[in-house]
């Protein structure tokens, strides 16, 4: 059996060595470095995989997600809610910003944004929600949206972990994560579903004016170089990311279905298992499994983390630590009782090697490892 990884890039990239090779190569050749014809290219066919009119490139996804939030104008002390059970970074750009962060719980079996929770959480300082589509399904943006219009917020999705997933409306319109809001974020990460061989984002909008902004705000907020138009920062996909991407981006459908046949055959073995909860995907989303995810019941989640690395099987716990007890962002507003699901998630939560390149025997081991603890 093949040394199981969490995320093996290394076959990943072996499979398309060739295409990868001669695109950065070119680069290399051209010198074109920054906002070279790569950059355009793959813009140009992320817009048309995802839909949307504008495809804005920077230089990572927490960029993203920080430019994103300066392109609406928000201004210091305008409140901004996302989800208290994700990756810092979501809300480690809304304090840089000197906005003020609220988080909210989640719900038990998508682990994304609770509606109920987001209902309660707004005030009359409230300008923009940030759902988090985690693990790769769609936050209930239906949900979303209404509370929004009824409020006059702005919607930011983080579709850092959920790109290629498509969510489908209560009138059965159909569109891609990321380009449902005002304004969509995804990063390129190498672990991503579309990672490149470096850091890498992007920015979704179908506002014609916001995307402009946007397009200077990602360059030092220039149009013509050297006339400063609007206060941006430097953040741009390079060349030779955008190379990489551009080879990925057809793969993407397959990568993700490659993750959902793993994701069932998971499903399949653990289903004997009463004290393991295997990932829901609701009705109105596709789920691409950037990771993973079980619940246990009744079993100590930290022993099993460490047998499994004894065995020679990764693992990992997205998250151990709920955001609003971070000392970074602490708050005193934040009562434990309101954190109810995330307080549990962060005890019993375990994600399992999840790629493109796993194989039913490296499966097979880590079922039976798992089943054989829990007994």
């Amino acid at each position: 059996m093949k040394k199981i990884q969490m995320v093996d890039l290394q076959t990943q990239y072996a499979k398309i060595q060739p295409q990868v090779d001669k695109a950065v190569k070119e680069v290399f050749e051209s010198a074109a470095f920054i906002n070279g014809p790569e950059v355009k290219q793959f813009q140009a066919d992320l817009e048309q995989y995802l839909g949307v009119k504008h495809v804005i490139p920077c230089a990572n996804g927490t960029d993203a997600l920080q430019i994103a939030m300066m392109g609406l104008g928000l201004e210091q002390g305008d409140e901004v809610i996302t989800a208290d059970f994700t990756f810092a970074a979501t809300v480690e750009v809304i304090a840089l910003l000197k906005l003020t962060p609220v988080l909210v719980d989640v719900e038990a079996d998508s682990f994304n944004m609770d509606i109920d929770a987001l209902k309660k959480a707004i005030t009359p300082k409230t300008k923009a929600i940030v759902p988090v589509h985690l693990f790769g399904q769609c936050a209930n943006m239906d949900a979303v949206l209404e509370v929004a219009k009824a409020h006059n917020l702005y919607v930011i999705e983080d579709t850092a972990q959920a790109i290629g997933a498509d969510y489908t409306f209560k009138n059965g319109t159909v569109k891609k994560a990321g380009t449902i809001g005002d304004v969509g974020t995804t990063s390129f990460f190498p672990s991503k579903n579309l990672g490149c061989y470096g850091d890498g984002g992007a920015i979704f909008t179908n506002n014609d004016e916001l995307a402009h902004t946007l397009r200077g705000m990602v360059n030092h907020g220039m149009y013509k170089r050297y006339y400063h138009d609007v206060i941006g920062v430097n953040s741009r996909l390079d060349s030779v990311q955008a190379a990489v991407l551009r080879i990925k981006l057809p793969h993407l459908d397959e990568y993700c279905k490659a993750r959902q046949k793993a994701a069932a055959y998971y499903n399949d073995g653990f289903a004997v298992a009463d004290q393991i909860i295997t990932p829901i995907i609701n009705a109105y989303t596709t789920h691409v499994f950037h990771q993973y995810t079980l619940r246990l019941v009744g079993v100590d989640r930290d022993a099993l983390h460490r047998h499994l690395l004894d065995q020679g099987i990764p693992n990992a716990i997205y998250y151990p630590v709920p955001l609003h007890l971070q000392k970074a962002y602490a708050d005193a507003r934040y009562r434990e009782e309101d954190f109810k699901i995330t307080n549990e998630l962060v005890e019993t939560v375990i994600s399992l090697p999840m790629h493109t390149e796993l194989e039913p025997e490296q499966q097979d081991f880590i079922i039976k490892t798992i089943l054989e603890f829990i007994a």
